[in-house]
């Protein structure tokens, strides 16, 4: 790596243990433990040897939007030890084929049909996939994802796929300039898991909340996300 490369690579270190400071005092001002949250690294457009640098400071899990784009990361670092990578972008039914199994949680499940898909895609890969359902907690038109109100006949029949380990939800806030605008947002998210909680469900669990991005990560550990997705804080800002 050229002196170019090594200042690159410090300056990432450097914003990781940044984010991962302010990780650890957000959970702490909502008197809960650091280390039940954790921090997906969204390398959407990043280079592998940014990614490289962001798993040298201490990142272990990275989140991707694209597969084409995945691919040929996953494959550059499989060598890197103890590192998961997350699917978080919108999945389509064609490439979830290839998608489960790939990736260890999949963030953005929107709808009954996709569920259904991936748990055929898992049971014929003889695996169990580990997902996350996506809520349009703000109803945007624009957005994919649960209505929240349909939630509960939703999961009521997720809970059927033996193939699929359901493990909390995920949801992007309207866009804001003010981190505190999204605050709302991430406690209906909270609650709405909370709720789900108390029905019999077999297989669907709410453990995990995936909310937060680099704009409102803090905002979203004090009210209760196990999981914030944050790309520009440490990578600056979006090549491409």
């Amino acid at each position: 790596m050229d002196d170019g490369g090594h200042v690159e690579a410090d300056q990432i270190a450097r914003r990781v243990r940044d984010v991962q400071v302010r990780i650890r005092q957000a959970a702490q001002r909502a008197g809960r433990k650091p280390e039940a949250v954790r921090l997906v690294a969204v390398t959407k457009t990043v280079p592998v040897e940014r990614i490289r640098a962001a798993v040298a400071a201490g990142v272990s899990i990275l989140g991707e939007n694209r597969l084409q784009e995945a691919e040929p990361k996953i494959e550059q670092l499989q060598s890197l030890p103890g590192v998961q990578w997350h699917f978080i972008g919108r999945l389509q039914r064609r490439k979830v084929k290839t998608v489960v199994g790939l990736f260890e949680l999949i963030h953005s499940v929107e709808s009954v049909e996709l569920a259904v898909e991936i748990d055929r895609r898992a049971r014929e890969a003889d695996v169990t996939q580990r997902v996350l359902l996506e809520v349009n907690i703000g109803g945007e038109a624009s957005k994919g994802g649960f209505a929240p109100d349909a939630l509960p006949d939703a999961v009521k029949a997720i809970d059927a796929l033996s193939n699929l380990a359901v493990e909390g939800l995920m949801a992007i806030p309207p866009l804001s300039l003010y981190a505190e605008t999204s605050r709302p947002h991430f406690r209906a998210l909270r609650e709405l898991a909370q709720s789900l909680s108390g029905l019999k469900l077999q297989r669907v669990r709410m453990r995990e909340l995936s909310m937060g991005m680099s704009g409102d990560f803090e905002s979203a550990i004090e009210e209760g996300a196990t999981m914030v997705r944050v790309g520009t804080a440490i990578f600056g800002a979006r090549r491409g």
